[in-house]
């Protein structure tokens, strides 16, 4: 929307998407250079910036720029043909990684609905991730990366249920899958996409986009835009008139849409760092991690 607006060009931006096939290669890419910034789940920048046994196994001056989102529908869906979460006792369910936002959510749903996670373990000696086992919990964790692999992977069988938003869930409907439950209605206030950068060099050359980006979601949500919206949404998510039209209409949602200023405000980081503190408690030490002098937040974010 940015671009078809003409707000990345008035902003003095050229901006190249590139796809990532999980939360692990998006901050390997950024710590290498390999990306100037990205768009990524709040935990995962608390994650990279203060938890050495994250999946990489490293940490770096990881910052949030700017608030994107709040889920733009973040739900868990259940594959095609479930009749609810008593299904998915002894199933696989498939996550991004087992020790990220996205699935600590998840395991907040199901929790809700009567399911006990498994308990996340800590990476064996000599290597990197994070485990779950199966027999800690009523279901059994499958690290199948981004958003668009596990749609496909619930649709085609390799797992029972995962966490979809942002168009894939309701893709995920058209199918036939089942919505469960989500996040936000269950964790509330949530915070679901956030513009990160590692290092101020980065961060001060990310600051237009940030501009850009807040701006264009103060147009959207005002709705002067929404024939552009429409047709943007059926372009970029692939999505016949009727869901785009819902697609849209989300975005202005003050409890999952987009986040006119673009501030990550602190109730909803509260309630993304406590769902990792409730599922990693050995992360304890991240009572801390929201006082600005510990740096999350870019100085100058929106």
């Amino acid at each position: 929307m940015a671009r078809a607006a003409g707000l990345l060009d008035r902003h003095g931006l050229a901006v190249v998407e590139v796809p990532v096939s999980s939360s692990t290669d998006q901050f390997r890419g950024l710590f290498d250079g390999d990306l100037d910034a990205a768009f990524t789940s709040p935990d995962n920048v608390i994650a990279y910036r203060f938890v050495r046994d994250n999946p990489l196994g490293r940490t770096g001056d990881a910052r949030i720029l700017t608030a994107l989102d709040r889920g733009l529908g973040l739900a868990v869906y259940a594959r095609p043909g479930s009749t609810g979460a008593d299904t998915l006792h002894g199933t696989a369910v498939g996550v991004d990684v087992p020790d990220s936002g996205f699935a600590f959510g998840l395991y907040a749903v199901l929790e809700s609905l009567g399911l006990k996670a498994p308990v996340i373990g800590v990476p064996a000696a000599g290597t990197s991730g994070i485990g779950a086992s199966a027999g800690d919990g009523d279901y059994e964790i499958r690290s199948l990366g981004a958003t668009p692999r596990r749609l496909t992977a619930l649709l085609d069988g390799r797992c029972a249920a995962t966490v979809l938003g942002a168009g894939s869930d309701l893709r995920a409907e058209a199918a036939g899958a089942v919505r469960l439950a989500g996040i936000a209605e269950v964790c509330g206030p949530y915070l679901g996409t956030v513009l990160t950068a590692v290092g101020p060099v980065r961060a001060q050359a990310a600051h237009a986009l940030s501009s850009a980006l807040a701006q264009t979601s103060r147009l959207i949500v005002s709705r002067v835009l929404d024939p552009l919206v429409l047709q943007e949404t059926r372009a970029a998510l692939d999505l016949p008139a009727d869901l785009a039209a819902r697609y849209a209409a989300r975005l202005s949602d003050p409890a999952e849409g987009l986040v006119p200023d673009g501030v990550a405000d602190r109730a909803a980081l509260e309630t993304v760092l406590g769902l990792r503190l409730r599922h990693r408690p050995g992360n304890g030490s991240l009572g801390t991690a929201l006082d600005p002098a510990r740096g999350l937040l870019d100085p100058q974010a929106c």
